[in-house]
């Protein structure tokens, strides 16, 4: 089959389209005919040598139809359609997995990371991983909701508790995580601020949910909601970014407030800011990724409309080494999506 490969860390140009053998299926597994496949800074990670142990095909969000079953695989079958949790590869038998918090596994990785992912025309999975498609959901839709939308679901709602009387500042609003956040944080009720980079991108994201949106290249964005807080600051920021907004992050705090990170995007944040974490006696919240049952919930969302994953464009397997550095300049809207 024809795979998207990550041979050596390196820039966009070691990533290869090769011919790679069929994956292997268990008894247990399903295999899956690719149909969709989001790109995400995670493969960006891995190709930087952040992350995961290259050679590996890279794609975390993975949606399609199921073309072979194994031989203990009874509630799937050949033509059905499905969207993959991607965290395959917990152990199942640690104090973390035994909670049912199995994010927190240290085996924690799975498709696209620890085993090879969805850039390729076909994925093996465990058939307990893949949840069926109701028929009016396209591919390419269900491939940009797992990784990005579950964990918001999981940082903002299981994490954070984020609720109706919460103000929520959501940063890298455009991005596949941030625009997620943005409209789980308005599922939940809360007041939705968001941060952008031109009017175009502030309409969209009104579109999804942000009650007031900040323009990050006119204002500081800690000034702007000082400003539209009367100087109280946000209960809750949702930071994916990293080094460039953890700062700004801080200080649009509330004090007693809450900063839910989930990603790194421009590297590691400057611990000078700890006198703000203990002063104005903030939380810090880590998530990532999302337990099945969390998956399960943000499906549940997704299917009865009350999120939309928004598909910035659908290329070919040739196309990734562009979309990373799509990726790394930040200068789209929603997620790239793989048809393979």
């Amino acid at each position: 089959m024809r795979a998207s490969v990550i041979p050596e860390t390196g820039g966009p140009d070691v990533i290869a389209v090769r011919d790679v053998p069929d994956p292997e299926v268990g008894s247990d597994d399903v295999l899956i005919e690719v149909r969709a496949s989001a790109v995400n800074h995670t493969d960006v990670w891995i190709r930087r040598g952040y992350e995961g142990d290259p050679p590996i095909v890279t794609g975390i969000d993975v949606a399609g139809e199921v073309a072979e079953v194994g031989a203990d695989v009874d509630d799937l079958a050949p033509g059905d359609r499905v969207v993959l949790y991607w965290n395959t590869t917990y152990c199942g038998g640690c104090e973390f997995c035994n909670d049912g918090e199995t994010t927190m596994c240290r085996d924690y990785g799975g498709l696209g990371v620890k085993r090879d992912g969805g850039h390729a025309e076909y994925v093996a999975v465990e058939a307990r991983h893949a949840v069926e498609l109701p028929d009016h959901v396209p591919f390419e839709e269900a491939a940009a909701v797992p990784s990005n939308f579950g964990t918001a679901w999981r940082g903002l709602l299981t994490r954070a508790g984020v609720g109706s009387s919460d103000e929520v500042l959501v940063l890298g609003a455009s991005g596949g995580v941030g625009h997620a956040a943005v409209q789980i944080a308005a599922h939940a009720g809360a007041t939705v601020y968001a941060a952008s980079s031109s009017a175009e991108k502030a309409e969209r994201l009104r579109d999804l949910g942000a009650e007031r949106v900040v323009d990050y290249t006119e204002t500081a964005i800690d000034d702007a909601v000082a400003d539209l807080t009367g100087r109280r600051g946000v209960d809750v920021v949702f930071e994916s970014v990293g080094g460039e907004t953890y700062e700004q992050a801080v200080r649009s705090l509330a004090r007693g407030g809450r900063l839910v990170t989930v990603g790194a995007t421009t590297g590691d944040a400057d611990q000078g800011m700890l006198h703000h974490v203990f002063w104005k006696q903030l939380e810090v919240i880590g998530a990532t990724g999302a337990t099945m049952g969390e998956f399960e919930d943000v499906l549940g969302a997704f299917f009865d409309g009350d999120v939309e994953p928004v598909v910035d464009s659908v290329i070919s397997l040739e196309e990734i080494p562009a979309a990373h550095e799509r990726l790394s300049r930040g200068d789209g809207f929603g997620k790239i999506v793989v048809r393979p």
